[in-house]
């Protein structure tokens, strides 16, 4: 008799192949598609072409009528508007996007529109005190801030009393308290009935112009142009590229490789993007952080203007610069981050913590974020990284990541008596304290995280040390340790140029919708596998099915210390995504490995794993 386990895998088994049949598309590509709630073929046909038809009604966002009819009012009886935006990717391209867009409807663009970008040092993340006196000393009645905002409570009561109107676009969580303004749109708002909860800053600046354009008759067409905007948000800010993100990343990335605005070309020139091939891991790894260089570094005012720029000339000169700026970003991030780890090997204590928090004065602001970033990776701990404060020394300003189904933003929040103000998401926070604070908000921070990690969580943790451990210490290119969570098990006999085409209907790939990961067992080194890079921490691998003989090539980044180990012909299980990659002038299918585990230490972790 089957047990229940065995019914449900032969009950999935039927549907897989019932969904394969009516979708025209391979049992593979049908069972994936049900990992992502895609059930029946109409499902899978939107899938795989999403329409702006789908998009939603903008006027379910709670305030949106009244933001639409004071945007209008302002235009219409030409009073002056700033376009307010926070200095990451997803502001300035919030802000280029609402800048153009009402340059269409304005009759004075010229006169009537400015926009403004806080310095990330001087004035710090959000709306600050600076800006909104610029904006009532220069006339500007009317401020719509993007990508912040839905805490700045004081400010927004300053800007009342200096009688500036704001429009608030966010998709930070609120606090307690929503700001006092004409209107404040944020689908994470508990009032807000809009049914997607997901969309970046610039993503709500677009639905703010999509009704702004149905109220005064305007065809949505016109807006199309702009989605290559929303599009880079999209993939930069790591918001879920499911519901409306999904839509509108596919038309916005259709627009990039098509036709997209001077500014974009430009960037995606210096970074040696061929248009018309890019996708959402290109702009993730090299057009977002370009455009983040310059607020990094110097002004992000600087990324809006290359964003607006209107002759390729222009955009050729401001998106050199910019790369230049982001080569010096990068020297910068690479002297931080090795000072960060050397304090780390130097405080033994921090071994037995859940958590990195580190502070020193002399640290970049605009290298923080990233340097959090690589810690976390490396350690795989919730970490904050501090600097001091260049509006007030008196307070440590920073940048917080997180790892896999950790809310960090929650973790923060439990520890707000100790700060004077932070903001995020579940991944990512900004938070600024007073100095003398440090301390205990570490010890603080470290027991909330230690209460709440899994036991899954601490194991990984504990292994990513000992990975670490097992290298040369800092700059060490040993491979740390990985959870990587596999899509479907596969041999090498399946993997084909049909299969490739398959998978690349799911695109765009993001958040909640990754790039399938696929795991083979039980595979050989066909004896011409090499390691290669300046300390051979790479491999490039030629392996062999022993079910079936066949041969695939693949390529394994940081992974050169197995090189002895698999040509000694022990069996291993390869961890990888699918891709073609050009090799001396040709394409090749080949596979990029994520993990590799020999077979006598793998546990029976299976699909899904």
């Amino acid at each position: 008799m089957e047990t229940g386990e065995e019914i449900e895998m032969r009950s999935r088994e039927e549907r897989v192949r019932e969904l394969s049949v009516a979708a025209g598309v391979s049992p593979i590509l049908a069972g994936l598609l049900m990992q992502r709630g895609v059930l029946d073929a109409a499902q899978a046909a939107s899938f795989f072409s999403p329409s702006l038809d789908e998009l939603h009604d903008p006027y379910l966002f709670k305030d949106m009528r009244a933001a639409v009819e004071r945007v209008d009012r302002a235009l219409k009886q030409g009073e002056k508007v700033l376009i307010y935006g926070d200095y990451d990717v997803d502001g300035t391209t919030a802000v280029a996007l609402v800048y153009k867009a009402l340059s269409r409807l304005s009759g004075n663009a010229k006169e009537q529109l400015a926009y403004y970008v806080p310095d990330r040092y001087t004035e710090g993340y959000g709306i600050s005190e600076r800006g909104v006196r610029y904006a009532s000393e220069n006339g500007y009645k009317l401020v719509i801030a993007l990508d912040c905002g839905i805490k700045a409570v004081e400010r927004m009561e300053l800007a009342r009393e200096l009688g500036v109107d704001f429009i608030i676009c966010d998709h930070h969580n609120p606090g307690e308290v929503i700001p006092a303004v004409v209107a404040c749109l944020n689908s994470k708002r508990s009032d807000c009935e809009y049914p997607d909860k997901n969309l970046s800053g610039c993503g709500v600046g677009f639905k703010l112009m999509q009704a702004l354009y149905a109220h005064n008759g305007r065809d949505f067409s016109e807006l199309k142009s702009l989605l290559d905007l929303v599009a880079v948000s999209i993939a930069s800010d790591i918001v879920p590229v499911i519901g409306e993100n999904r839509i509108l990343a596919y038309h916005g990335l259709r627009h990039l490789n098509e036709a997209p605005c001077v500014g974009l070309r430009s960037i995606m020139q210096t970074a040696g993007l061929t248009v018309g091939s890019v996708d959402m891991s290109d702009v993730v790894f090299k057009v977002g952080p370009r455009i983040n260089a310059a607020g990094r570094m110097g002004s992000a005012a600087d990324a809006v203007r290359l964003l607006l720029s209107e002759t390729e000339a222009e955009a050729e000169e401001l998106g050199r610069q910019i790369n230049d700026t982001n080569d010096e970003r990068k020297d910068l991030d690479r002297v931080v981050t090795q000072q960060a780890t050397e304090r780390i090997e130097s405080q033994p204590e921090w071994r037995r913590r859940h958590s990195t928090v580190l502070y020193d004065p002399t640290w970049s602001k605009g290298v923080i974020g990233i340097v959090a970033s690589r810690l976390t990776e490396m350690f795989h701990r919730p970490t904050v990284i501090l600097t001091r404060s260049q509006a007030n020394p008196e307070f440590a300003t920073g940048s917080a990541r997180s790892i896999d189904e950790f809310d960090l933003y929650r973790a923060i929040d439990s520890c707000s008596n100790l700060l004077e103000n932070f903001g995020g998401h579940t991944y990512a926070a900004g938070l600024t304290m007073k100095t003398g604070n440090v301390e205990t908000f570490a010890e603080a921070f470290d027991y909330v995280v230690s209460q709440s990690l899994t036991e899954e969580q601490k194991e990984i943790m504990t292994a990513a040390l000992a990975a670490y451990d097992s290298g040369a210490g800092v700059g060490s290119e040993v491979q740390v340790f990985r959870k990587v969570e596999t899509d479907a098990e596969l041999r090498l006999k399946d993997i084909s140029y049909q299969l490739l085409d398959e998978l690349r209907k799911m695109e765009p790939f993001g958040t909640m919708n990754t790039k399938p990961v696929f795991v083979t067992r039980g595979v050989y080194d066909y004896s011409t596998s090499k390691s290669f890079g300046k300390m051979r921490q790479h491999i490039k691998l030629d392996m062999i099915d022993a079910e079936d003989r066949t041969v695939r090539s693949g390529v394994a980044f940081g992974f050169g210390h197995y090189a002895e180990r698999i040509s000694s012909g022990e069996p291993f299980d390869i961890y990888y995504t699918i891709d073609d990659v050009e090799f001396r002038g040709r394409k090749q299918l080949t596979l990029m490995i994520k993990d590799i585990r020999f077979a006598a230490e793998s546990g029976a972790d299976g699909e899904g794993e």
